[in-house]
């Protein structure tokens, strides 16, 4: 990664380990060695507790030395455990209103599960660091959902919260979430289950930004 943080969107990876072979944290960490990648969302799920934080412990200091920010989804407690720089919730408005305020700045708190217009309103008044749109593991079709894609246009045109929108299953994907003024993209299949390797694909996500991403207005 350069000193410089690209002016445009910018990848942000969604990595699960109860995925099968596809995930594992030395794949995670290739993906990482492959160019600028924002972020890094963690995510749980079915898998157990203690499995979860060993894979995670695997992975943050190494993504955090690099410059990214890592983030678990759900669980507050292995947040704290393995040092990571934030939590992903999908909860409702009063949730995330109280993450927000009980981690004061000090993590990153991000929201998802928002399906409408009016559930991203009602998330957005909770000023969380970022809020998202998609769902995790739903992206095995090629293209972006045309619901997120129509969600994330709409907010970053009003809404000063940034945005993450899930991509496809295609690093082609990653150009369609751009142009709504995302500021970032969300891509898991797209990097973990292709043909290349996954520091490959991101390269190729980065450059393919590089080239077709609207550029954002300097302050």
């Amino acid at each position: 990664m350069t000193d410089e943080l690209p002016n445009r969107c910018r990848l942000v990876l969604i990595a699960d380990p109860k995925k099968g072979g596809g995930m594992e944290a030395p794949r995670v960490l290739d993906a990482l060695s492959g160019g600028d990648v924002a972020s890094l969302i963690l995510v749980g799920g079915a898998v157990e507790d203690a499995e979860f934080q060993k894979y995670c412990e695997a992975i943050v200091p190494d993504a955090q030395a690099r410059g990214v920010a890592v983030l678990i989804s759900g669980d507050s407690r292995i947040v704290g455990r393995v040092g990571a720089d934030g939590i992903h919730l999908e909860t409702g408005k009063a949730e995330i209103d109280a993450a927000v305020r009980k981690h004061d700045g000090r993590l990153i708190v991000g929201a998802g599960g928002a399906k409408t217009r009016h559930d991203a309103l009602e998330l957005g008044e909770a000023q969380p660091d970022y809020i998202f749109f998609g769902r995790f593991g739903f992206d095995a079709d090629p293209a972006p959902h045309p619901r997120n894609l129509d969600l994330s246009r709409w907010w970053a045109e009003i809404v000063n919260v940034p945005c993450i929108a899930q991509g496809g299953s295609e690093i082609a994907s990653a150009e369609a979430v751009a142009a709504t003024g995302a500021e970032f993209v969300a891509l898991s299949s797209a990097i973990f289950n292709g043909t290349m390797k996954p520091s490959e694909a991101v390269a190729a996500v980065n450059e393919l930004l590089d080239r077709t991403a609207p550029r954002f207005e300097e302050e």
